[in-house]
Parts: structure tokens; C-alpha cells; sequence
């Protein structure tokens, strides 16, 4: 039949394909067997021979390195008996921070610098000193003729002792007609009192009602001792943001700027630029040594836009130091005088001349007695000009400010030569300086 070779075929194809596994498992078998009794083909000594079990060659070769510590000779004692002799972790490295710790109210973090650290606790530690001051004003809208108050500046400010002094720029104020605002670094916010003012010198005192307990004036500074590339921080309130810290070196000293008096048009003298920050409302605010001492009072940048630009100004601390006293105790700056009164900056622009044109004189001052004369209207209402004083001990006088930065260099009592001109022609007279 035709069919029976294929049949055939279908039978002894299974039997050969197990016949050939079957002999290829066994010779399989026997080699595995005859490589496990057959003795190594090393051919060096047999010490060098390790002849642990497998497994126990494998585990030694993947323990710590002999460098970390010896094995014991015994490989069946527990793991735990090494961690155990291991040797005590190590110590903070040499010369990591221990001594300078934040406050842990307010972080924790003790990972940082010794220069951080020491930045961070000043400003933990005085913060609390610095103030936002917002001088308020009137006007009555047009429309429906109602009088209502809005912010008419801005500024910072300081705690200058624990009678409630507060200390900012005479600019922060001078538009304040309907009250003045301070808010305490605990977001309190008092009415305060001006308690005396200095234009020409940019400062400003102020009163506020609050627990002598809580407050804590700045530490006071020098400014005469002062070097360029010295650190300094500026604490105010840029922008109404309150409580904000900003450092920086000082870039130069012994500048001059414009003070806010428009009617004497005084200059601020030794002024203090630095780098440090300072934007709109820093004014008024500290300016503070890397010790934390006052050095400075934030007045003014130097910008072409009205932001900052990397040059702000700062009164410094010895002119503050001797004036703010004056204005808590009588209101104003107390000077020695001539004994007499003078126009301002204007009648110097009016009229084109160099020097104080006198006002009026005190006829029991020392003015009356060196015969100055003073400014007055005749019989026919034609203005008879005064005497114009152009210098006071050959020190030459071209502006009302200048007259008074000659005379805040002198004493009540100091005799002085005071040049002056009367109809064209310059003279000479002694007088001895009073009190204001």
C-alpha cells in the first residue's frame, strides 16, 4: 500500500529524536561526575589550594576589605559579633561650627557659614528695633467735596531709646498734615508725635506711646573711624516690604548731598555711600557695621531711574549723634547765631548775589551791637536791602547753608570776624556768637 512508508516514517522519527536526547543526557551526566572526583590540574602547591566549599569561598571574597578590619579566624561567628567590634563612628570634622547656634525658634539649621551665622543673629537680635513709619495727609475730592485722608510718603525708622524715640528722615514726614503712623516690628501701629525736626540736616524725631520693656534702641556707632570695603546692612521697608535686610560694603565716604531744607539749600556733609540695597522706603532706616552698630541713617540714592542703581547715601552716625539729642530736648538744631534773621535760597537766585542777605536783626543781639543792619521798606515803600555777611573768619559764605555749616563748627561764646558788604563796600566786624 502506498501509504505504509509514510506510517513508518511517523513511527521511527519519535524514536530516534528520544533515542539521541536520552544518550545526550547521559553523557551529560557522566562528565558533570567525572569533573567533580577528577583532581585539580593546578600545578601549584597544594597549600595555596583553598579548599573551603564553594559557598564559603564565595562569601569571603565579597567581605569588607582587611584594611577595615581583620576576620576572626572562626568564619562561622555571627555578623552581628563584627558590627558589633566595629569601631565607634567619627566625630564632627575639625572645624565644623559648634560654637554659633541660630536661635531654634526661629531655625535650626546649623549648617552654615561663620559669616552667615553672625548675619543671621544680628538681624534675629535687631530687627525688632526698625520701624515703618507712613505719614498721612488730607484732601477733599473734587467731586464730591469730601475730605478724606491717603499716604503721602513713606519711610523707615529706628528706636532710638526706651522713652519712645523714634528716629527717620525729615523728608518721610514733611508731607504728613493729618497725623503720622508707626508700625512696631510686632505689626502694632501707634500714632506718633513729631517731637523735632532738622531740614537741612534730614532727620527727623518722633514719639510713640509703647511698653518701655519693648523696646530696644540700637547700639550707637562711630562714622570718623570708618573704611572703604567695610561690611555694612541696611534693615528698612523698600516698597512697604517690612523688615528687610540687605548688605553690602561701603563704597566711599566724605560725600556730599542736597538735604531736604529748600529754603536754605544746605548741603549733607561726610555722608557715607555704599552699595548695600536702598529703595524706596529704606529711607530713614539703619545703616549697621558688620557688629551691629549704628554707623548711619539710609537718606538718598544716586539714580537715573528713581530705583535703586548700586549707590545709596547714609547721614553718618556722628552728625546724628549730636543732633537728635538737640531735637528731642528744644526741637530743632541748636547752633550759636550772629543775632540776626535771613532770607533763604530764593532772594540768592532773584537777586544774583553771593553771601546771606540779613532779614531782620535782634536788638539786643550781637548783630545790633557790630551796627549790622537788616532789611526794611522806606517811607515810600522802596525796599532798602540790608547788609550781606560773605564770610565769617575768611571762610567764604555764598549760600544759607553755608552759614550754617561755619557756624556748627563754633560755640556759644566763640568771638568771630564777620566780613559783610553795605552799598558796595566791604567790611569788617568782631562779634561774639550766642545762642540761637
Amino acid at each position: 500500500m502506498p501509504d505504509k512508508p509514510l506510517k513508518l516514517k511517523l513511527i521511527l522519527y519519535p524514536l530516534l529524536l528520544g533515542l539521541v536526547l536520552g544518550l545526550g543526557f547521559f553523557i551529560g551526566l557522566g562528565l558533570s561526575t567525572s569533573g567533580a572526583s577528577a583532581e585539580p590540574h593546578d600545578t601549584a602547591s597544594p597549600t595555596s589550594v583553598d579548599s573551603r566549599p564553594v559557598a564559603e569561598s564565595t562569601a569571603a571574597s565579597e567581605a569588607p576589605p582587611s584594611d577595615v578590619r581583620d576576620l576572626p579566624a572562626d568564619s562561622s561567628e555571627p555578623a552581628a559579633a563584627s558590627e558589633a567590634a566595629a569601631p565607634p563612628p567619627e566625630g564632627p570634622p575639625e572645624g565644623q561650627l559648634t560654637s554659633l547656634r541660630l536661635d531654634p525658634t526661629l531655625n535650626s539649621r546649623t549648617d552654615l557659614g561663620v559669616d552667615e551665622l553672625a548675619t543671621i543673629q544680628m538681624f534675629q537680635r535687631l530687627s525688632a528695633s526698625v520701624v515703618f513709619v507712613t505719614s498721612i495727609a488730607q484732601r477733599r475730592d473734587f467731586f464730591s467735596m469730601r475730605v478724606g485722608e491717603y499716604e503721602a510718603g513713606s519711610g523707615s525708622g529706628f528706636v532710638w531709646d526706651t522713652e519712645g524715640h523714634i528716629v527717620t528722615n525729615y523728608h518721610v514726614i514733611a508731607g504728613a498734615t493729618a497725623g503720622i503712623k508707626v508700625t512696631m516690628a510686632d505689626q502694632s501701629v501707634l500714632n506718633a508725635e513729631v517731637v523735632g525736626v532738622a531740614p537741612e540736616k534730614d532727620l527727623a524725631v518722633l514719639r510713640v506711646s509703647y511698653d518701655a520693656p519693648e523696646l530696644s534702641p540700637l547700639p550707637l556707632g562711630r562714622s570718623d573711624d570708618l573704611l572703604v570695603g567695610q561690611s555694612v546692612l541696611a534693615i528698612g521697608n523698600p516698597f512697604g516690604l517690612d523688615q528687610t535686610l540687605t548688605t553690602g560694603i561701603i563704597s566711599a565716604l566724605g560725600r556730599t548731598i542736597p538735604s531736604a531744607d529748600n529754603d536754605s539749600e544746605a548741603d549733607i556733609h561726610d555722608v557715607i555711600q555704599t552699595d548695600a540695597a536702598i529703595n524706596p522706603g529704606n529711607s530713614g532706616g539703619p545703616l549697621l557695621d558688620s557688629s551691629g552698630r549704628l554707623i548711619g541713617v539710609n537718606t538718598a540714592i544716586a539714580s537715573p531711574s528713581g530705583a535703586y542703581a548700586g549707590v545709596g547715601f547714609a547721614i553718618p552716625a556722628d552728625t546724628v549723634r549730636w543732633v537728635v539729642p538737640d531735637l528731642i530736648e528744644y526741637g530743632r538744631v541748636q547752633r550759636p547765631g550772629l543775632g540776626f534773621t535771613h532770607f533763604g535760597i530764593d532772594a540768592n537766585r532773584r537777586l544774583n548775589f553771593a553771601g546771606v542777605l540779613v532779614r531782620t536783626v535782634d536788638p539786643d543781639g550781637p548783630a545790633a551791637q557790630a551796627n549790622l543792619q537788616s532789611t526794611y521798606r522806606n517811607d515810600r515803600g522802596q525796599i532798602v536791602f540790608g547788609d550781606i555777611v560773605t564770610a565769617i573768619d575768611g571762610e567764604l559764605i555764598r549760600t544759607p547753608g553755608d552759614l550754617l555749616l561755619i557756624l556748627e563748627g563754633h560755640a556759644i561764646g566763640d568771638m568771630v570776624t564777620v566780613t559783610y558788604v553795605r552799598d558796595r563796600r566791604s567790611f569788617e566786624a568782631r562779634i561774639r556768637l550766642a545762642a540761637e
